[in-house]
């Protein structure tokens, strides 16, 4: 059986996360979106899958391959960005359907996930959160090997750390290689994809914490979306650049762990979304948000 797979173009809405990946490739609990919807397919019957790239196909072929972890023959095909589902359909399937899964599974628009109808993804970034607490439950598609429920809610990958003072309030997930600091504090309603560092004493809530990001010793962080140094409300839509590596900052940059004499005390990565109060240190110190930036994004 056969079947079609639509992928979205970047949205606008999500602009700071499209810009990183097209959004069938972007990071969901450790797996793409694209990925779902092959393990959805498979278990329908499905043996060949033509996914419709009209956005950097390039990283749809990365993150898919042949299809053959998933037993299916997937081909990754380059289409124009004006094409409609209504124009895909006559042009991929042709005049017979015998061997098409039955519709809707025929011709899939991924702009959710498999079985959340209601759970759209890319009209802003408060959807893109909610979607993905909608989904923890079920990331654990039978393909993924390693990752397993610790304890109810709680979700972690291979390859990590976590030590025993830390503090895990479900629901969270904490993927691969993902490594926690003494007395660090994740969830509930908590992200971390693979590969991320949190220092000590941190805390992370109501968030998403992107794939190779630091995260800064006693930094807090809550109602955001961090991925490397991108810092988002995802509440508000409000994002910016956090230009402090110390607080927050990628991995695949030479910006990783600084050295203990530039860490501070403590830092409310949260408070950047409202007018912040006097500086408990000198303000030499301060990271540099000065008034055109909360006029931006204090909003």
């Amino acid at each position: 059986m056969k079947a079609l797979l639509f992928c979205p173009v970047a949205s606008p809405e999500i602009a700071a996360l499209s810009a990183r990946a097209t959004p069938a490739a972007l990071p969901l609990l450790g797996e793409t979106l694209a990925a779902y919807w092959l393990v959805h397919l498979a278990s329908l019957g499905a043996k060949e899958v033509t996914i419709l790239a009209p956005d950097r196909p390039e990283e749809i072929r990365q993150a898919v391959g042949d299809g053959a972890r998933w037993g299916l023959r997937v081909e990754v095909v380059a289409v124009a960005e004006t094409m409609t589902l209504a124009e895909a359909r006559p042009s991929f399937q042709g005049v017979g359907h015998s061997e098409w899964l039955p519709a809707p599974n025929d011709l899939i628009l991924m702009d959710r996930l498999p079985g959340l109808p209601g759970a759209g993804l890319f009209g802003s970034y408060a959807q893109w959160f909610a979607a993905s607490q909608s989904w923890m439950s079920r990331a654990l598609t039978p393909d993924r090997v390693g990752a397993h429920e610790i304890r109810p809610g709680i979700r972690v990958g291979l390859h990590g750390r976590i030590p025993a003072d830390a503090v895990l309030n479900p629901p969270c997930w904490i993927g691969d290689q993902v490594f926690l600091g003494a007395g660090v504090t994740v969830g509930p309603m908590t992200a971390l994809e693979n590969r991320v560092v949190v220092e000590a004493g941190a805390e992370i809530s109501h968030s998403i914490v992107g794939p190779d990001t630091f995260v800064g010793r006693l930094a807090e962080l809550h109602d955001s979306i961090a991925w490397g140094d991108t810092l988002i409300n995802w509440k508000s839509g409000s994002s910016l650049r956090v230009t402090a590596g110390f607080l927050l900052s990628s991995l695949g940059d030479d910006q990783r762990t600084p050295p203990p004499a530039l860490r501070r005390p403590a830092w409310n990565l949260s408070r950047l979304w409202s007018p912040p109060e006097p500086p408990a240190v000198s303000p030499a110190l301060v990271p540099p948000f000065g008034a055109a930036e909360r006029d931006r994004y204090y909003k």
